[in-house]
């Protein structure tokens, strides 16, 4: 059986169904091209390929893409967000952040979020489903084609939004494997981060693929008992199992990771804390990265006073941890995961 679109496949994949089909090798890379470089939404389109086998893919290959609903924009920022329809009914949210010469796209990678980070809006909607390659892979290329009509590209893919990548491993390697193709949209691997609360079976496997994407682990809490109130889903994995396969991680690929670090104001951003967090990662090829809490209406946590993340910071620095303090982005569109959804489909439920 043939899979719903294109887009699910992998370049050799299609290769072997367009020879099934008696269709000559060099068909494959016009087909890739059209869809990956170029951007076409249309068998039409494709004007070099012919008319008979236009209509065969259209028939047997369908493009059944996201459809854009509700758009947010910041344009101080350069931040916008859409809510995409897909055609099960469902919605995803994807972001497009745009800082000097950077233009990052955040994507999800499953409709709502099964790990329930209690400062999260995706995670109080609950999990719906996983998404496919070609619904993880369409959020990137529909804001590439928007930046195409600016003469710019996508220069990064961040999978930082709605879902667990790592618990959707098949469907989230196939679309960045293929967003990395060279012969298609060819986006460096390096220019991918992969983010997770620490689903250690699949920090180890990634670490087996020889792929150089960047990982980040959503550590928020210097000790176990904080972070399983927090991150409920990572009672699986305490945190000394987590940095063990971080450090298979950087042995196997060389590339540091990044820990990523919501401060919330009075639950996890002492400087007690901080020195705990130092202790955990001195040493280690590791960077933090500081998130100061994005305010959402529907949640019960408030973002920290500057001074009081400026504390957290150097005594990270202090103690010879590499650390950063993510400026936020969105917040005049209230870009957290799940708010776009939640406030045009009324909650947990399409």
């Amino acid at each position: 059986m043939s899979p719903e679109t294109p887009f699910d496949l992998s370049y050799p994949e299609l290769e072997q169904l367009l020879r099934e089909w008696g269709e000559p090798a060099y068909r494959a890379r016009q087909l890739w091209a059209w869809l990956w470089r170029r951007l076409v939404t249309d068998y039409a389109e494709m004007t070099d390929l012919p008319k008979g086998l236009r209509a065969r893919l259209s028939q047997e290959l369908p493009l059944r893409l996201p459809r854009p609903g509700a758009l947010q924009l910041d344009a101080e920022e350069g931040t916008e967000k859409v809510l995409l329809h897909l055609t099960d009914g469902e919605a995803i949210e994807a972001v497009l952040m745009r800082e000097g010469e950077r233009r990052t796209v955040c994507v999800s990678t499953q409709v709502g979020c099964p790990v329930g980070c209690v400062f999260c809006a995706a995670g109080r909607m609950g999990y719906r489903r996983d998404l496919a390659p070609e619904e993880i892979a369409a959020q990137v290329l529909h804001s590439a084609r928007r930046l195409r009509e600016a003469g710019e590209r996508v220069t990064h893919v961040v999978v930082m939004g709605m879902g667990e990548p790592l618990l959707n491993y098949e469907a989230t390697l196939r679309a960045i494997r293929n967003l990395n193709h060279p012969q298609g949209f060819g986006l460096g691997a390096r220019r991918f981060t992969v983010s997770t609360v620490g689903v250690v079976p699949g920090i180890l496997r990634l670490a087996e693929e020889g792929l150089q994407v960047n990982l980040a682990i959503s550590l928020h809490a210097p000790d176990d008992a904080l972070r399983e109130e927090l991150v409920p889903l990572v009672k699986r994995w305490p945190i000394r199992e987590v940095l063990e396969a971080a450090e298979a991680y950087v042995a196997a690929t060389g590339r540091r990771v990044t820990y990523e670090y919501v401060l919330l104001s009075g639950v996890n951003d002492s400087p007690a804390q901080a020195r705990a967090l130092a202790r955990l990662l001195s040493g280690r090829l590791a960077h933090v990265n500081l998130i100061p809490f994005n305010p959402a209406p529907e949640l019960p946590f408030r973002r920290p006073p500057e001074a009081r993340v400026e504390v957290f910071r150097r005594e990270l620095l202090r103690r010879g941890v590499d650390v950063t303090v993510r400026r936020s982005r969105g917040v005049r569109i209230q870009a957290g995961c799940g708010q776009l959804r939640a406030r045009h489909l009324g909650g947990s439920r399409v």
